[in-house]
């Protein structure tokens, strides 16, 4: 439909095997870095019995399978060279999934000893403020939408690794408000609410550019070679939907979550109407002392008993 400008391909094959080295030294690296802060630091540095939990190491695991998923072949090699669909699928993961499980992953104190007290204290601090964070996390997010970026960095290169760094270093400032390992570095229920509401809101810029586009926004992505018969104009726009729905719904889900635990919790417990099948000590003596057999004794020894006829 649109050969104007398709840019021509070597590679006629799509679902080619190519390894990715650098992604699998990155994957091993991370998994021996927490085998290590596991085994080795944490029982000296930790406090006592607080290591790391379980819940946090089934949130690693998680987290390291959908980065090595993203990273690697096919979703890499698609994304990059052929659909941009995909490619919005693989920055969807790298930007909304990945970063929140690695920061619940962490533990405080180790997020503690790897910033210190000293300037990089004060440098990740100043990175992390809900508002530094939501600017230059959003930022980012529009400019990578650039034609003139995408088209290159899809090109290959190390702007396009650039590009992952940057896109899940500022992933980490914006979701560390919300869910770092720092509790007192965190916002309260109904600024999170807020904060996850604006943010869901910027993506309909970009997504609705790329849907309602009459031609290719991307050349490079207009290729002859067409993925699963896909042309050019529905991957743009399933990118676009999926940029909109999908993150919107993740921050939704994220915010209902918040209400119904923060807010909906205690007023289903204020409104309960069940009772403990127990009658509690203070309606039989006036405190909430135990309830002894001298006071029972008592009690009676109180009472007249009732006239007899």
């Amino acid at each position: 439909m649109f050969f104007a400008g398709i840019e021509p391909t070597t590679n006629p094959n799509p679902w080619r095997y190519q390894p990715h080295p650098e992604v699998w030294l990155l994957v091993i690296g991370l998994v021996a870095a927490f085998v290590y802060t596991v085994r080795v630091l944490g029982p000296r540095v930790a406090p006592k019995g607080s290591v790391i939990s379980r819940r946090q190491i089934t949130t690693f695991t998680v987290m390291i399978l959908l980065l090595w998923l993203a990273s690697d072949w096919p979703m890499h090699d698609i994304a990059e060279e052929y659909l941009y669909s995909v490619h919005m699928v693989q920055h969807m993961v790298l930007t909304y999934i990945v970063p929140p499980l690695a920061l619940l992953a962490t533990p405080e104190w180790l997020f503690r000893l790897l910033i210190g007290k000293g300037r990089t204290y004060k440098v990740v601090r100043l990175l992390t403020r809900p508002l530094v964070g939501i600017i230059v996390y959003n930022l980012t997010l529009l400019a990578t939408h650039i034609p003139q970026i995408v088209n290159r960095s899809a090109a290959g290169g190390p702007l396009h690794y650039l590009l992952h760094v940057l896109v899940v270093t500022t992933s980490l400032m914006f979701w560390t408000p919300v869910c770092g390992p720092i509790r007192e570095w965190r916002m309260s229920d109904g600024a999170k609410m807020m904060y996850l509401f604006t943010t869901s809101l910027i993506p309909t810029i970009p997504a609705g550019w790329l849907t309602f586009a009459e031609g290719p926004v991307y050349k490079h992505y207009n290729t002859l070679i067409r993925v699963g018969g896909i042309n050019v104009l529905s991957d743009q726009q399933a990118a676009g939907g999926i940029m909109k729905l999908g993150g919107s719904s993740i921050m939704w889900a994220i915010i209902i979550y918040i209400f119904f635990k923060r807010f909906m919790g205690s007023f289903f417990q204020d409104q309960s109407y069940a009772h403990d099948d127990k009658m509690p000590d203070a309606e039989v003596v006036g405190s909430d002392a135990p309830l002894m057999y001298s006071d029972v004794e008592a009690a009676f020894g109180r009472t007249r008993p009732a006239d007899e006829d």
